[in-house]
């Protein structure tokens, strides 16, 4: 991967690119910082950059046999260490045997989530770890000279989801790393991390996507224009995979925005033959829709809260959303908010349950109707 083909954060690039050039690079770095802000993609770029065999000033060559290799994600000097579960029937389990998806999954995109990488993985529900055995596996791949190129690099994604015996075998290796080797750790949570582990690194911020990168990522990767990526690159909060989803479930946040004003205006209006229409409308959503349903109206409800204090900086709604709040947004206010996202969460803990959607929904409705009337004067 180039470097180029990272969204943004110039700033990290050009202190990347400047350590390797001048020797200065550490053995271990740490770059951490929120989801979708490209710290996958800036460690592909890095690795491929320390293996090129002829830089081209801020760039790897892209054309070299070792540039060529990382791109498909072949190089034998380039190893990747990422959370799996274990199978059943196997004794140990480590990264290799599931590179074809993590392949599959990179070449696609870098920017992902913990929860997509799951997905792909089919793991059952089971969530991914860092197993014991791979620092074995660590180890092993160091004990050798490089093939290819003049260094070895190893990418490690989430190691926050390191087993604790892991995390002790992989602290020895960054206290003693062997020669001519470089170690890239991508964290969202480094505060979870060894102590020790953070200080033996390098600790880079990757912060999140400014709006004009955001609009420009946007722009080349799905084509949007206009309202619509302002919109998402606002909403999103500088998070590339939140930006996906949301233009992935744009048809859905639409319908769930229109059953919010519908439920907001019948609950105010006490209109109890409106709320069984409503209700019946939302039971058809089905669970777990319903569920991304309350988490919506969840979402809404603070950003009104937010945008009835005055803080509309920093209230993230599309267009069409604050157009509402202009109105609605007194009606969420001190007096209210803490009942009002205490019933929502009551809500969704009930559907998730499996208790009868129809009288979850028509319970919600009544209580939103008392709520709403909580108005300062």
């Amino acid at each position: 991967m180039l470097f180029k083909d990272v969204y943004g954060q110039s700033a990290i690039k050009q202190r990347l690119i400047r350590e390797v050039t001048e020797g200065r690079l550490p053995h271990a770095v740490l770059l951490c910082g929120p989801e979708g802000t490209g710290k996958l993609g800036l460690a592909l770029a890095l690795a491929q950059y320390l293996c090129c065999e002829d830089r081209k000033g801020d760039e790897p060559c892209g054309c070299c046999n070792s540039c060529r290799m990382s791109a498909k994600l072949v190089h034998p000097d380039q190893h990747f260490v990422f959370p799996i579960y274990k199978e059943k029937s196997a004794d140990t389990t480590t990264c290799e045997n599931f590179l074809p998806q993590w392949r599959n999954r990179l070449l696609h995109s870098p920017y992902f989530s913990y929860d997509q990488w799951n997905e792909d993985l089919k793991s059952d529900n089971k969530q991914s770890i860092i197993y014991a055995s791979e620092s074995e596996a660590i180890i092993r791949k160091f004990n050798t000279k490089p093939y290819e190129a003049d260094c070895k690099v190893m990418i490690i994604w989430l190691p926050e989801k390191m087993n604790e015996v892991c995390a002790n075998k992989l602290l020895k290796i960054l206290e003693e790393p062997p020669e001519r080797s470089y170690f890239i750790l991508v964290s969202e949570s480094p505060e979870t991390l060894l102590s020790t582990i953070i200080s033996r690194t390098q600790r880079i911020f990757v912060p999140p996507l400014d709006e004009t990168d955001m609009r420009e990522a946007l722009s080349r990767r799905f084509g949007l224009s206009g309202t619509a990526l302002e919109d998402v690159a606002h909403v999103a909060k500088g998070n590339l995979v939140a930006a996906e989803r949301i233009v992935e479930t744009a048809d859905d946040a639409k319908e769930y925005f229109d059953l919010f004003v519908s439920l907001m205006r019948i609950s105010y209006m006490g209109d109890a033959r409106k709320m069984k229409t409503w209700m019946e409308s939302a039971n058809a959503l089905g669970r777990k829709r319903q569920l991304s349903f309350l988490a919506y109206v969840q979402n809404m409800v603070r950003e009104n809260f937010i945008y009835n204090i005055h803080n509309k900086d920093i209230s993230y709604m599309t267009t069409e959303e604050a157009a509402f709040a202009q109105k609605f947004a007194p009606y969420v206010n001190e007096l209210n908010i803490a009942q009002f996202l205490s019933e929502l969460d009551l809500a969704q803990q009930h559907i998730g349950q499996n208790v009868q959607a129809k009288i979850v929904f028509f319970d919600l409705a009544m209580k939103v109707a008392v709520l709403l009337r909580r108005v300062k004067m």
